[in-house]
């Protein structure tokens, strides 16, 4: 299984990779050093996620929302199913969003290489999305909804309120999609609404997920602007004629081995 993603993932980079019709320069060992790294920082990320403590009874029975900033406070308490499930559909369609470049000739023409870029973008989002979920301890808005069962309120998987997860696959998503639009059809009068409906897909995630209990409004905001950054920026550093800046993912282990001091993504430019 291994094997054959690795196959796939370097025919896809190298698929028209040089195509005189695309704004952007992918290159097979660059490109994939860095798949490879933040592919290996996000596994590291989930374990951090996966090894969350829950909260104790008494820790629940001190939560008091008076405790949360403001522009937070009015969300404490919201739970909504219906709102979760729904979240997921624009969560997929934010995952498949390259496919909407294949009706168009150059996008379709360079789709292999529109991919890698993809998932360049999911997996930079990811590395932020996981360190941050997986070590910051933030109990989501559900969490003071005292109608809940005890179990629901105090697992591990509801203290990692942010940053908003679905949220940033959103944004990456969306803000990809018009990034790479933009870019192979700056002069189209179709760029402004593409852009406002990557921020309306945004928003309507960041909605969704308060309404479900699952963050509040500074995770999503946060979630938001890591994804739009993501989208905006994997596309523009690979743009033809940038190929001077570089981002990379990178771990630091300490001396004696026993630990990562620091991890993340670090950005160079050559002069």
């Amino acid at each position: 299984m291994k094997k054959t993603l690795l196959i796939l993932f370097c025919y896809l980079l190298s698929y028209n990779s040089y195509s005189q019709d695309s704004p952007y320069k992918t290159d097979l060992w660059k490109d994939g050093a860095y798949i490879a790294g933040t592919v290996g920082l996000n596994v590291l990320g989930f374990t951090f996620i996966q090894n969350k403590d829950a909260l104790t009874e008494d820790e629940v029975a001190a939560l008091d929302k008076n405790d949360i900033a403001g522009i937070n406070r009015w969300a404490a308490g919201y739970h909504s199913e219906k709102a979760d499930a729904v979240s997921y559909i624009p969560f997929y369609a934010a995952l498949g969003m390259p496919l909407a470049f294949l009706p168009g000739k150059a996008e379709r023409n360079n789709f292999g290489q529109i991919s890698v870029l993809f998932v360049e973008t999911m997996a930079t989002t990811g590395v932020i999305y996981t360190m941050t979920a997986g070590l910051i301890d933030k109990s989501r808005p559900l969490v003071y909804n005292e109608e809940l069962p005890f179990g629901e309120r105090a697992e591990g998987g509801a203290q990692r309120s942010f940053i908003a997860g679905h949220t940033a696959v959103a944004s990456a998503g969306s803000f990809f999609a018009a990034k790479i639009f933009n870019d192979f059809h700056p002069d189209s009068k179709a760029v402004p609404y593409v852009w406002g409906g990557a921020a309306g897909f945004s928003a309507l995630m960041g909605y969704l997920r308060t309404k479900a209990g699952k963050h509040f409004l500074t995770d999503n905001i946060a979630g938001l602007v890591v994804g739009a950054a993501s989208g905006i920026l994997i596309p523009e550093l690979h743009k033809k004629g940038k190929e001077n800046i570089d981002v990379y993912p990178t771990a630091r282990f300490n001396i004696n081995g026993t630990g990562i001091n620091t991890k993340g993504l670090a950005l160079s430019y050559k002069f």
